[in-house]
């Protein structure tokens, strides 16, 4: 039988409950009786600590004793809180050369080959709108567009209509209206999209002919512009709008799929709905799959900064650089300021259902999550939904917040999402796939329509890390091939696309 609880490191001030655990519970070869119930995935003090003393957990500071706690104890939000302490950066420390598989040797998946060159996963047609005010007009052109699809066109996936709650109320220039523009070029660009109209309304802040010029776009036959005011009002529109798009369907159609390298992946890495295994299986397993992935010469993005504050040391240790591991601390201090200013925290985290999974602080919390990310050297960072470039492992400064977050990778180029949860978030993304991964084997069994992967046997000491992480990695190679994702089949990922709104709404 497994263990009854969970050792990450000697050097751990707790262990971790594997299963829940009644009061008197003996924990075999840690010498501690329970004093109370302790629910699975909590903590359990395996030494004593003493008010103001740091409590540790995969060898590093997850928060400090706000009471004395005895050998036993629960160790949870009564009695253990964040706290401040310096960090190492040691910039650069832990990078090692990678071992790159051989170009002959690398994996394989089944893409869609742009004639730009770019490597898509999925086929879709798309309408993306600057303003709120266009919103529902591109709602019913990407619906009807997509019944067309599905009847008439099997080659293409259907219509996504990219609609969001801003594009006006703020400066027509600016940080907020730069971040929005680069988002939605992000999406017009999207190699997922084989052709896309932008729609606006006509009189707001967010005006098309500036996104179109600060995104770098071109427009053409399968990038389209117009305005609901010029084109006589919402039915006009909707004829209009329609008629282009069709005129787009023959050239999406002509889309194969044919074998290409692995290297043209770009992963988007996830977690929400967290709790106590999330950092002990899900988490390092895809992170495991992301070491996998940057050998075979693909590009995998943790994104998510306030949900790697206290853990992020630990990157810029892998920073191939000073100047990379720099990038990452100013965006650290960015956010720092940014939470002070809105009279804010950044240990706002974990949320109650985090809380009630297991994580006490967002130390806790910031340390399973980074886990996401491998053991791969650091080799960029970038702001919120600005194009990635870079190979290998990299960083993207986004909100913690599930569907924020996940639109800007997007937007900066990913075309496959994996998404770690405990607690059971369901959640899609078109135009990019998005894989779930249970981090226990109960909530896979609870609910198995919206899983993708159950990562609860590492627990069960059925597998280790590494064999999950090779699961992964071919289920990431497969959903890019074109087999549908839970997610994609129950519908989710038409009304996900959330961009990051900064400043004040006028």
């Amino acid at each position: 039988m497994p263990p009854i609880t969970i050792r990450l490191n000697p050097n751990d001030t707790v262990v971790v409950a594997r299963v829940d655990l009644m009061a008197g519970t003996e924990i075999p070869g840690e010498g501690v009786k329970t004093a109370g119930f302790v629910p699975a995935g909590h903590k359990v003090a395996a030494r004593p600590v003493a008010v103001g003393e740091p409590i540790r957990k995969y060898g590093q500071i997850i928060g400090f004793a706000t009471q004395a706690i005895q050998v036993g104890e629960h160790v949870h939000t009564h009695n253990c809180a964040i706290g401040s302490f310096d960090r190492d950066y040691a910039f650069g420390a832990d990078v090692h050369p990678t071992d790159f598989v051989p170009a002959d040797q690398q994996a394989m998946f089944d893409g869609i080959v742009r004639p730009d060159g770019r490597v898509a996963t999925r086929n879709y047609l798309g309408v993306v709108t600057s303003v709120n005010c266009s919103a529902t007009v591109a709602r019913r052109i990407a619906a009807l567009l997509d019944r067309e699809i599905k009847e008439n066109w099997p080659g293409i996936d259907g219509a996504v209509a990219i609609t969001h709650g801003t594009g006006c109320g703020m400066a027509a220039q600016g940080e907020p209206v730069d971040v929005l523009r680069r988002t939605l070029a992000g999406y017009a660009r999207h190699p997922n999209f084989a052709g896309v109209l932008l729609l606006g309304l006509g009189c707001e802040a967010n005006q098309i002919a500036g996104m179109v010029q600060s995104g770098g776009l071109k427009t053409g036959a399968l990038l389209e512009t117009m305005t609901i005011q010029e084109s006589g009002g919402t039915q006009k529109t909707i004829e209009a709008g329609l008629a282009r798009l069709k005129a787009m369907l023959p050239e999406a159609a002509k889309a194969k799929r044919v074998p290409v390298p692995a290297s043209h992946l770009t992963l988007a890495l996830q977690c929400g709905g967290s709790d106590g295994y999330s950092g002990i299986t899900a988490n390092p397993a895809l992170g495991a799959a992301v070491d996998l992935l940057v050998r075979h010469g693909g590009t995998a993005v943790l994104s998510e900064t306030p949900e790697i504050y206290g853990a992020e040391h630990l990157l810029t240790r892998r920073a191939q650089s000073r100047d990379v591991g720099e990038k990452l601390v100013e965006r650290i201090k960015w956010w720092e300021d940014y939470t002070a200013i809105n009279k804010g925290s950044m240990d706002n985290n974990p949320s109650p259902g985090n809380k009630a999974g297991g994580l006490t602080t967002i130390l806790e919390k910031s340390l399973g999550a980074v886990a996401k990310g491998g053991s791969t050297n650091l080799t960029d960072v970038y702001k919120y939904a600005e194009p990635i470039t870079a190979k290998g492992f990299v960083f993207m400064d986004t909100p913690g917040y599930d569907p924020v977050s996940a639109t800007g990778q997007v937007a900066g180029g990913a075309t496959m999402i994996c998404f770690t949860t405990g607690r059971g978030s369901v959640f899609g993304c078109k135009p990019a796939p998005s894989l779930k991964l249970a981090t226990n084997s109960a909530l896979y069994r609870r609910m198995t329509d919206d899983m993708d992967i159950n990562c609860g046997p590492i627990t069960d000491g059925e597998v280790t890390v590494a064999e999950m992480g090779q699961r992964i990695f071919e289920h990431v190679l497969r959903a890019a091939s074109g087999e549908p994702t839970k997610s994609e089949a129950l519908g989710f990922g038409d009304d996900e696309f959330q961009p990051w709104q900064l400043g004040a709404v006028m």
